[in-house]
This record gives C-alpha cells, structure tokens and sequence, in this order.
C-alpha cells in the first residue's frame, strides 16, 4: 500500500496519474461504519477496475477547530494501526493530509477543486455524516455533489446501527471504553480492540504472589480501557499469548499509586523487558477491588484466571470479523 503524505498548499506532482475511486474519512477506530464505507469503495473501484485511494488525516480535525483538551488527544487507533487495518481492506493507496489552520480555511469548493479533483477521483466515497470544512452545514455530503459539478459521482453510505439503536461510531466506543465495556467495543469495532507499548520492570508485586506479570508502558495517545480487571491476549514478535490484565492502582499496596497496566501470562517464562507488544482486549471481568489481605488477593486473582482460561478457551472470531 503506497502512503503519500499532503502538506497544504496542494502540490500536485506528488500524484500518480490516472483515476482512482476516493474514500474519505478520519476513520479513527475503523469501526464497522468505517469498513462499510471502505468495503463500498473497494466494490465500486473493483467494478470500474480502478485503484483505491483513501483520504484522510494525520491527526484529529479537534486539535485545528477547537480548544485542546485538558486531557490530552488520544486514538483508537494511532497512524500505524490504522495504515496496517487499511492495508487489511485492500486499500491501495493513502493521501495522508497535514490538517492545518491554512487547509481548514479553504472554502468547501477550493477544497473540492485542489483536494478531490487533484487525486483524480472518479468516485467519492464517504459516510452519511462526513465533513470536510469548518463549517459542516456547507461542506458535507449532501452539498458535495453541487461541488463536484459533474466531474465525480458521490456516493453516501449509510449510518450504521446495531440491535440496541446505537450508532457504531467512534464517539460511542470512546464513552465504552471509559466504562471498561470491551466486548461492545469489540461488536462495534468487528474485531479485538488493540493497544500496543513496551514492556517495563515493574514493583514485582505479581511474582512474590505467584503471578508474575508484565508491566506494560503505553503511549499517552492510544485509548486504555477503563480501570479493572480484563481477559487479554498479549502479542510478542509474531505469537500472541494469553493471559489477564490489571488496569489500576494496585489499591492493596496503598492508596496514591501511579496508573498501571499489568499482565499475567499463562504458562510463560521468559525475559521480555524492552519488547515491543500489542495488546489484545477480550473481555472486562471486574472493577478494581481493595483487598483487605494479600491472601484475599490471591485467592481473587486464581478465580480470575479460572474465568479468564474459560474465556480464551472459548474464544471465537467475532461475527463478521475481517481486520486482525
């Protein structure tokens, strides 16, 4: 898959000639709306038997159109993830964008003429609600096709919702992961939801109780589940390990601890400080619980391993599920 990096104002010899069907979106999350849109554009690029080319942008529009968040900015799916679940649709191509000041300026028509026309869409292809300007009363699917004036057709696809009436958008994993919820992130998104960092030393609580684990460094930009215990898997090079993860502040061992994500992997016994990993996110098992003695705790975490066994002895490919 071939990424072209835009930076504003357009220059057009950075763009191979010839045709391509454009998907547009931000598509944090590629969440199941998100593949609907992508699959759309695969289906109309193989028809005409065109590349398909995606726009998006290398960070999200709020860090141009509005305040920063005391919290910072975080992503379901940081620039690596998401280029590596693109590839998975068989996209050919990404036009990653520079979202600046000065591109966000551009009246929806300038935009139109430079960005779209200059990849040589022959197709648009986009979710129902997407923008592409400061203000999305104008620039949004509905007027797009008055600005393409002929030149492209404009395909719209649908909202997305589930059996309880939601919209699977990125919003609404976001609140879900805040309450710990996996698994409906994990139907909203079609697959395991991943976060990735290095592996650290740690206190070496979990080895003096008889379940040593990983401390697991995570980068400030990716979303982690909410506090509590969950069943992960943990992926080292190219294998993926089971085992459960603590996402808390070891409330046992006082009341003023740093946030940790610490995992205990089954049957593992290897040195693997400075790898770098991904984690897998199966399902939440409980909140975060302070123990009034160490024996509590570990007769706690034994149950939680049964529960976790039983889970990843049962686990499945989730309905629908293509991205890994």
């Amino acid at each position: 898959m071939q990424v072209i990096k835009i930076h504003h104002p357009f220059d057009p010899t950075l763009i191979p000639a010839g045709p391509v069907v454009l998907a547009m979106g931000f598509f944090d999350g590629i969440h199941r709306g998100h593949q609907a849109v992508i699959k759309t554009a695969r289906r109309i690029a193989d028809e005409k038997g065109l590349p398909l080319a995606v726009l998006t942008y290398d960070h999200r529009p709020e860090i141009v159109y509005q305040q920063y968040p005391a919290g910072g900015v975080h992503y379901l799916t940081p620039l690596p993830r998401k280029l590596d679940l693109l590839k998975q649709l068989g996209v050919n191509r990404v036009y990653l964008v520079n979202l600046t000041s000065a591109l966000s300026a551009l009246d929806p028509q300038t935009f139109v003429d430079q960005y779209l026309v200059g990849f040589h869409a022959q197709v648009a292809v986009a979710g129902y609600d997407h923008t592409y300007g400061a203000d999305p009363s104008v620039a949004n699917m509905e007027h797009l096709k008055d600005f393409a004036q002929g030149r492209f057709e404009v395909v719209a696809v649908e909202k997305m919702t589930l059996q309880d009436n939601h919209k699977v958008g990125s919003t609404r994993i976001r609140e879900l992961l805040e309450l710990g919820d996996v698994q409906s992130v994990n139907e909203l998104l079609g697959y395991y939801y991943q976060t990735s960092g290095v592996v650290v030393h740690g206190f070496a609580r979990g080895r003096t109780l008889g379940f040593p684990t990983a401390n697991i460094a995570w980068p400030e930009l990716e979303w982690l589940p909410a506090i509590g215990v969950y069943v992960v898997q943990l992926k080292i090079g190219e294998r993926w390990y089971n085992g459960m993860a603590s996402v808390g502040r070891n409330v046992t061992f006082g009341d003023h601890n740093e946030k940790t994500l610490e995992i205990n992997l089954f049957d593992f016994n290897q040195l693997i400080y400075g790898e770098n990993v991904q984690v897998r996110w199966i399902r939440r098992l409980r909140g975060e619980i302070k123990f009034n003695s160490v024996d509590d705790l570990i007769a706690q975490m034994r149950l939680d391993q049964h529960h976790s066994e039983l889970t990843l002895q049962n686990l499945k490919a989730l309905p629908g599920q293509i991205l890994q």
